[in-house]
């Protein structure tokens, strides 16, 4: 098996965690604030969402992303999360105030899902070894490989672990499994 199928396998199988992790999450488990700093669960799912759509269409394809193009104002959420950076607080202010409506979420989901598996699937396994400037967030020079299962597999997957513990908080089963 190539890098190239291999991330493309680890990607779906991370889509699939996260959206088996919220089939069955009701309007009031996204809704509810845990206590600290810690977002609801409806802002973590935008945010994951979201931010796989800046990495891949945004900054590995130098495009607009989707919520900012063909999906402008049909994410589900009732404003944009705030671009990474280092004013947190504004992000944390979104976090807990933004309004999700899961069904159509999840439709702006597909539409970033296959999206990203578009973008892969038309990467070579010699062009993984590309390497990219993340000084910016503190990375410094990965590979496209590495952006790639840091910024987007792993990224998927640690969200979709605290989706999971947020539904377990309010009692009900987290992970498909």
């Amino acid at each position: 098996m190539d890098a190239v199928t291999l991330l493309r396998e680890q990607l779906k199988t991370a889509h699939w965690v996260l959206e088996g992790t919220m089939a069955d999450v009701t309007p009031e488990q996204m809704d509810w604030a845990p206590p600290g700093i810690a977002n609801p669960l409806g802002a973590s799912y935008a945010h994951t969402v979201t931010s796989e759509d800046m990495v891949i269409n945004g900054m590995l394809r130098e495009g607009a992303p989707l919520f900012a193009s063909a999906w402008a104002g049909k994410t589900g959420s009732n404003e944009p999360m705030p671009r990474p950076g280092p004013d947190w607080e504004k992000y944390g202010s979104w976090a807990r105030n933004v309004q999700v409506d899961l069904p159509a979420a999840r439709e702006y989901a597909q539409a970033v899902y296959a999206s990203s598996d578009e973008y892969l699937a038309g990467l070579t396994p010699e062009a993984l070894d590309t390497q990219l400037d993340l000084s910016g967030i503190g990375m410094g020079q990965v590979s496209l490989a590495s952006a790639i299962s840091l910024l987007v597999i792993g990224h998927i997957n640690n969200l979709a672990g605290e989706i999971s513990c947020l539904k377990g908080i309010q009692g009900a089963k987290g992970y498909p499994f």
